[in-house]
């Protein structure tokens, strides 16, 4: 792709192993400034990430100075922009009441995201270590299948099986789906709803189009907005599998990937 010819308008943003680093828990400053100079030169800065809002923790030295214009959250099911929610997409309640039973049949941990709560029923020693440690995300609130589910609309599931699990349950959960960008669990939303589902709502809400957009990522439930982003970037600690899917590969999140990626594409 001749870089000449671009016109980026906008950037979509993973968290976790993209924007923030998995060793330092922190937004490396070199992202900061690449990040401040393309917002400086006009370009809309989105973040897609699999954490619903109520967990992202870790975005504070780009959201103080406002450079953040929208959010793709739970891998799309959930995207707002300010106070305005443009698009929600909830998993039908059969499937999530299966899930529940599945969940309480095998003890396996499983976390419910509604709407402005999180809880993780079944948690065990690895829930804790991934996501107080690893994610450094404040212990979750421990509910019973019935608690979690109760009442409310659930937009992701966050299961912790194996794939090969993973493959036997979404035969029982027929309007689903699921990304996996870590290998002890597996993200489960409504069919249909992915980080690629989001930058569509995205660019229709902001009158953006597609060919003017840039996505930055490192898991596997990157792998769609990658493909459909007029340039996908993938992470130098991206595994083989995604970077297959990118068009161009920079280095990784520790190593000034961002601010390397927006350079060789003449955007900053």
């Amino acid at each position: 792709m001749e870089t000449e010819k671009l016109t980026i308008k906008a950037l979509f943003l993973d968290i976790d192993g993209t924007l923030v680093s998995f060793e330092t828990h922190k937004i490396p400053q070199s992202t900061i400034d690449a990040i401040a100079a393309a917002k400086a030169k006009g370009l809309h800065i989105f973040i897609a990430t699999g954490r619903p809002g109520t967990i992202i923790n870790n975005l504070s030295a780009l959201q103080a100075p406002g450079l953040i214009d929208g959010y793709i959250t739970m891998n799309g099911a959930y995207c707002f922009v300010g106070k305005q929610v443009i698009y929600k997409s909830p998993i039908p309640a059969a499937d999530v009441e299966t899930m529940g039973r599945l969940s309480d049949e095998s003890g396996f941990p499983c976390i419910f995201v509604g709407e402005h709560d999180v809880c993780v029923c079944h948690p065990n020693k690895l829930v804790k270590e991934i996501f107080n440690e690893y994610l450094q995300v404040d212990e979750l609130p421990v509910k019973t299948v019935e608690e979690a589910i109760r009442g409310k609309e659930i937009f992701q599931m966050t299961p912790f099986i194996t794939l090969e699990e993973e493959e036997k349950f979404l035969s029982q959960m027929p309007h689903c789906e699921a990304g996996r960008w870590f290998p002890a669990f597996t993200d489960i939303t409504a069919k249909g709803n992915t980080k690629q589902k989001g930058i569509d709502e995205i660019i229709r809400h902001f009158g953006i189009r597609l060919e003017d957009t840039m996505a930055f990522g490192d898991g596997g439930n990157d792998i769609a907005m990658l493909r459909h982003a007029a340039i996908g970037v993938a992470m130098g600690n991206a595994t083989e599998t995604v970077q297959s899917h990118a068009n161009y590969i920079t280095a990784s999140v520790d190593d000034d990937g961002i601010a390397l990626a927006l350079k060789h594409f003449s955007i900053i």
